[in-house]
C-alpha cells in the first residue's frame, strides 16, 4: 500500500474520471487547459436558510459531477452567518449520498482545530461511503477569528496549535495508515474505519484510504507540501499577490514521493459566468460585498444583487478601491470572457487544476456559472451518457 496516498488504483476508476483512477491527478476534458474542479462554499444567501444553501450544495454537486468537473471539495468556516460550512465531513457525507462518480473532499480542514485521530475516523467512514471518490485536503488556518479560534482549540493560545501542524499532520498520516511504530503510544489505537480492518482474522475491509492535500494561502504550506511530496492546493481566490511566489516554492521545494512523482498543484479561482456581463457584474458584486462587511467586522449573510447595486451606489471612496481590489482577482462575464480568463490564468501560473468557486446570491446563478463554463469548454453537455 502506498503509505501516503493508501489508494489502490484498481478502485472506482470511474470515479477518478479519464486518469486512469490516479487519486490525486485529473485529466482534462473537452478545450480546457487542465482539470476544472468546483469549491462550493454552501454560502447562505439574505432571505434563505441554511437548509436552502445545503440544498444548493447537492444541486451544485450534481451539476459539476454531470457537466464533467473533475473534483468537489468544501471548506471548514465558523462563526459566520453566510457561510453554512462548518462542518465538512457532514456536508460530504450528504453529497456523497447524492453523487456517484465525482470526487468529492475538503477544500480544506482546518487541522490545528481538531484531534488528529478524529480526522482519520471522519475521513475513513467517508472513504466506506464513498470508496475511491474522497480528498482530505488540510489547512493550518482557523477559517475564522481569533476568538473562534480560540473557543475551537479550547485554549487562549491558538495560534500556538497552528505553529504544531506539521506534527498534527505526520500524526494524522499515521492514524490514516495505522503505522504508528511499535513502542509509540498510539501504537494500539486504531482509526477505524481503517486499515486495521483488513489485518485482523476474517478482516476484508479495503486498505484505501483518501489522499491528503495540503492548503495554503502563503507560503509555509507550499514548502512543507513540498518537502513531503504530496498535492498542493493554493487559495487564489483571496491570495492573489501570493499566488506566482507560493507555486514557485511548492515546485523549487518538491521531493518526489510514493504519492507524486512530480508537482501536482491546483488554484481555487473566483468565476461567474452569465448570460449578459451586466448580469455578471450584479452577482458577482454580492460576493465583493460580502467580504467588505467580513473585512469591516460586519459578517452577514450574502446580499442580494439589487442590495449590493443599492450599497455600491453609495459606496464611499475606500469602500470602492478594496471592491476595485477584490474584483480584479474574480474572472466573470460571458461565458466567452470566463473562458479567456481562465485560460490566461492557467497559462500565467501553470497550474495543474482549476478549482472554481462562483459567488453569487442565490443557487441559480451558481448553476448557471458552472453550466456556462462548461459549455464554454465543450465539457459534457446534460444530456451526454
Amino acid at each position: 500500500m502506498d503509505p501516503v496516498t493508501g489508494g489502490d488504483p484498481r478502485n472506482d476508476q470511474a470515479a477518478n474520471g479519464p486518469a486512469g483512477g490516479d487519486p490525486v491527478r485529473g485529466a482534462a476534458r473537452g478545450a480546457a487547459p487542465v482539470p476544472l474542479s468546483v469549491l462550493d462554499l454552501a454560502t447562505v444567501g439574505a432571505g434563505h436558510t441554511a437548509s436552502d444553501a445545503l440544498r444548493a450544495s447537492v444541486a451544485i454537486a450534481r451539476t459539476a459531477e454531470r457537466r464533467g468537473y473533475h473534483r468537489l471539495w468544501v471548506a471548514e468556516h465558523h462563526s459566520m452567518p453566510g457561510v453554512a460550512s462548518s462542518s465538512p465531513a457532514v456536508i460530504l457525507a450528504h453529497l456523497a449520498a447524492h453523487t456517484t462518480t465525482i470526487r468529492l473532499g475538503s477544500g480544506g480542514v482546518m487541522l490545528p482545530n481538531h484531534a488528529p485521530l478524529v480526522i482519520a475516523e471522519q475521513f475513513g467512514t467517508l472513504e466506506a461511503l464513498a470508496p475511491g471518490r474522497v480528498d482530505l485536503g488540510l489547512g493550518r488556518a482557523p477559517g475564522t477569528d481569533g476568538a473562534t479560534a480560540a473557543a475551537l482549540r479550547r485554549t487562549d493560545r491558538p495560534h500556538e496549535v497552528a505553529d504544531h501542524f506539521p506534527s498534527q499532520l505526520a500524526e494524522l498520516i499515521r492514524f490514516l495508515d495505522d503505522d504508528f511504530p511499535d513502542g509509540h503510544p498510539y501504537a494500539r489505537i486504531h482509526a477505524v474505519p481503517g486499515p486495521v480492518q483488513g489485518t485482523v482474522p476474517g478482516g476484508v475491509q479495503s486498505a484505501n484510504r483518501p489522499p491528503v492535500w495540503l492548503l495554503g494561502s502563503s507560503g509555509f504550506s507550499a514548502q512543507l507540501a513540498g518537502r513531503l511530496g504530496l498535492p498542493f492546493a493554493f487559495a487564489h481566490h483571496f491570495s492573489a499577490a501570493n499566488t506566482l511566489p507560493a507555486l514557485d516554492l511548492y515546485r523549487s521545494s518538491f521531493r518526489p514521493s510514493e504519492t507524486l512523482d512530480e508537482p501536482y498543484a491546483l488554484i481555487g479561482v473566483s468565476a461567474l459566468a452569465a448570460d449578459e456581463e451586466r448580469e455578471a457584474h450584479r452577482q458577482v458584486m454580492t460576493g465583493a460585498l460580502s467580504m467588505l462587511r467580513l473585512r469591516t467586522g460586519r459578517p452577514g449573510l450574502v446580499p442580494t444583487p439589487e442590495e449590493a447595486e443599492e450599497y455600491e451606489r453609495a459606496m464611499g471612496e475606500a469602500e470602492r478601491e478594496f471592491v476595485r481590489g477584490w474584483l480584479s482577482n474574480v474572472v466573470y462575464g460571458t461565458a466567452g470572457q470566463v473562458r479567456d480568463g481562465l485560460d490566461a490564468l492557467a497559462k500565467r501560473t501553470g497550474a495543474d487544476e482549476l478549482m472554481l468557486t462562483s459567488q453569487a446570491h442565490g443557487m441559480e446563478a451558481r448553476v448557471r456559472s458552472y453550466d456556462l463554463v462548461a459549455d464554454a469548454y465543450g465539457l459534457p453537455s446534460p444530456t451526454s451518457s
